[in-house]
């Protein structure tokens, strides 16, 4: 069985370290466990990881945030996978740095990734991790606070909470979402 793991972000160097790119920081690391790498592919970088007798094709849209939801709309047919079986990872600034939130469905709040996926995909009802990456801006610098890079704090505790991220996007496709969630939720 096939799972879609789109991990959000923006191409380019400058924007490798910032919050807004925990997407391809989270796929980044369940990739490099799995010992695969990704190519480039249309609209995105692409890897593929087996795990329990299911394909897991992890997509980084090379879109632009914004406009993430024409990576999705075309993996989604690419790769012949339904909407309940897509995981999206974006960044979230209601929740506390390292926090994640796994739902099945939602709106957009705001984020402009997610929005597009939204506006291509035609539903809010496809599952999501949400990285929490804090709130620490003034009003009016929220743009700037998501394309800013991670403090030294959150960036030494990284690497132990992807840990926990990739075993919440392994989990999904072998317990299923639900358990995840209940799982995952509170950790």
């Amino acid at each position: 069985m096939k799972y879609l793991i789109v991990g959000l972000g923006n191409p380019g160097a400058e924007y490798a370290e910032t919050r807004h790119n925990i997407g391809f920081k989270a796929l980044d690391a369940l990739a490099g466990a799995s010992n695969v790498v990704f190519s480039p592919a249309r609209y995105g970088d692409r890897a593929e990881v087996k795990h329990k007798g299911r394909t897991l094709v992890l997509i980084k849209p090379m879109t632009y945030m914004n406009l993430s939801g024409k990576a999705v709309n075309y993996w989604m047919q690419q790769e012949k996978v339904p909407i309940e079986r897509t995981m999206i990872i974006t960044d979230d600034i209601a929740l506390p740095f390292g926090k994640i939130r796994i739902r099945a469905k939602g709106s957009h709040g705001g984020h402009n990734g997610l929005r597009n996926i939204e506006e291509l995909i035609g539903t809010q009802k496809y599952p999501r991790l949400r990285f929490g990456v804090g709130s620490d801006f003034h009003p009016g610098q929220q743009v700037q606070y998501v394309l800013a890079p991670w403090e030294a704090e959150e960036a030494e505790q990284m690497p132990e909470r992807l840990k926990v991220v990739e075993e919440a996007l392994l989990a999904f496709p072998t317990i299923g979402l639900e358990r995840t969630m209940n799982f995952y939720n509170n950790k």
